[in-house]
């Protein structure tokens, strides 16, 4: 559709950075005479809203479900603004951030924000676009302020300030139906992409899972393991213990103020390490002793497993840089016997058993896990003979390869639809191409899939936009 989009006949340059050339026939204004603030306080029984930097204006319920963060419900709620639907809502610490957005809900927002409401016969939903473009929130940086980052405040009279535009109100209409249209388009595409990667994923878990316990021959022998999550293997497979087959050592606790800067290495925290791969840019240093060698540095083929975070999580170290140590965050593995056993098997028994939660303490993902040496090393898996171990990688190697690809491609698909939106956003919301006269096909699908798909699309939590004590008390100060 967007392909056959033309520029408006005339233009002319509206003298705002951030908005550029805008049609000719567009006003450009202060937002003081294109919106109006809100300040309707005393109403502690609405419901409780927040705008959040992912999907603007939503009810904060929504929130609490995939949030740590402490909410406000049993704050004093007096003091809280009412929102109507058709209101723009900001955080005044966040604008700069992209939390800002139309509600359309009534409800009530901390006094941490800024409520609008556009003046005379103009489409709420225009500006919903146009302040969510990358030039507005760079704009709304600029217009903040504060002692640091974390601290900066876009306040009502600086909002104010900020020049925007005033298309025809028709127009604002015609944009708003228009992005309205490709972004349920754009949904759901995303959407489903997001279904095959899910799909891709289980498939590789399966597999993983499979392999490492049943072999490659599914007419081998099968026999009691006597684990429970590991059911049945091939007869002749030993379960045996990690400490009898691998080395566990535990790297070294960081103790920033014994660093001497001396014998400084750089070294591997729990974040570098991720499935099958190792970060080695910008790593942070700290004493290890030529003596602490062989206790705290790594060699190419050393296995590396997260005691926390995402537990379990593997990867090789490589060799990628002459010298590295590892923190205390990290499990180095060595096989004893390097022609009995195959490091990258225990690698895909690793991926299997994490994905599968076995490390989760007590079995609860809400429980914080930490897989101890001793713990790790007490852990019984089912290791097949090393030719065996070698065929099981080998077949998984490439077929694993192949689903990660077709992911990596998905997630490609995805990431290149959502830079593509930002774009034509931007575009039409500041005049450089025209949407007037664009019919939009009909699409009786779209209510039923907006409501069986709500929350699929950009699943992270905003947990940083659930309104807190703090957002509360730090408003105190810009008011």
């Amino acid at each position: 559709m967007s392909d056959v989009l033309k520029p408006y006949p005339a233009y002319k340059d509206s003298s705002v950075p951030w908005i550029g050339d805008v049609p000719a026939h567009w006003e450009v204004l202060p937002h003081r005479a294109l919106f109006q603030e809100v300040n309707d306080r005393n109403h502690p029984d609405e419901p409780l809203l927040s705008v959040t930097i992912a999907r603007g204006v939503i009810p904060q319920k929504a929130l609490l479900t995939d949030s740590s963060k402490k909410d406000s419900s049993n704050l004093d709620k007096s003091n809280y603004k009412r929102v109507q639907p058709g209101d723009i809502a900001y955080n005044k610490m966040r604008a700069w951030q992209g939390a800002i957005g139309v509600s359309q809900y009534k409800g009530i927002v901390s006094p941490a924000y800024v409520i609008i409401r556009p003046r005379q016969q103009q489409a709420p939903e225009y500006y919903h676009y146009l302040l969510r473009t990358p030039g507005f929130i760079k704009e709304a940086e600029r217009w903040s302020y504060g002692i640091t980052s974390d601290m900066w405040s876009l306040r009502a009279e600086d909002f104010k300030r900020i020049y925007g535009v005033l298309p025809p109100p028709a127009e604002q209409r015609a944009i708003a139906a228009f992005l309205d249209h490709h972004d349920r388009l754009t949904r759901r595409y995303i959407h489903a992409q997001q279904r095959l990667i899910k799909l891709l994923t289980e498939q590789k878990q399966a597999l993983i899972q499979q392999t490492v316990t049943r072999g490659l021959d599914p007419d081998a022998p099968l026999k009691d393991s006597g684990i429970a999550w590991l059911g049945k293997i091939p007869a002749h497979w030993d379960v045996v213990a990690v400490r009898l087959r691998y080395s566990v050592e535990l790297g070294k606790m960081l103790d920033t103020k014994r660093i001497t800067g001396e014998y400084l290495v750089p070294y591997l925290r729990n974040v570098d390490v991720q499935w099958d791969r190792v970060n080695t840019h910008d790593l942070p240093e700290m004493d290890i002793t030529l003596d602490e060698y062989p206790r705290y540095t790594l060699l190419p083929g050393d296995m590396l497993v997260c005691e926390g975070g995402e537990v379990g999580r593997s990867a090789f170290w490589n060799g990628e840089i002459a010298l590295c140590g590892y923190q205390k965050a990290l499990h180095r593995l060595r096989p004893y016997n390097p022609a009995k056993d195959v490091p990258r098997f225990l690698y895909y028994v690793m991926y299997a058993v994490a994905k599968r939660g076995i490390f989760l303490a007590g079995g609860s993902e809400n429980t914080i896990a930490h897989l101890t040496g001793e713990k790790l090393r007490r852990y019984r898996f089912a290791f097949p003979p090393f030719d065996e171990q070698n065929a099981i990688v080998s077949r998984l190697d490439v077929t694993v390869e192949k689903i990660d690809n077709a992911i990596a491609r998905a997630q490609r698909q995805i990431d290149l639809i959502r830079e593509y939106r930002t774009h034509l956003i931007a575009d039409v919301v500041t005049g450089k191409v025209d949407v007037r006269g664009v019919v939009l096909p009909t699409d009786e699908e779209t209510e039923a899939f907006d409501e069986v798909n709500e929350g699929f699309e950009d699943e992270v939590a905003d947990a940083d936009d659930l309104d807190t004590e703090e957002d509360v008390d730090a408003d105190n100060g810009y008011q």
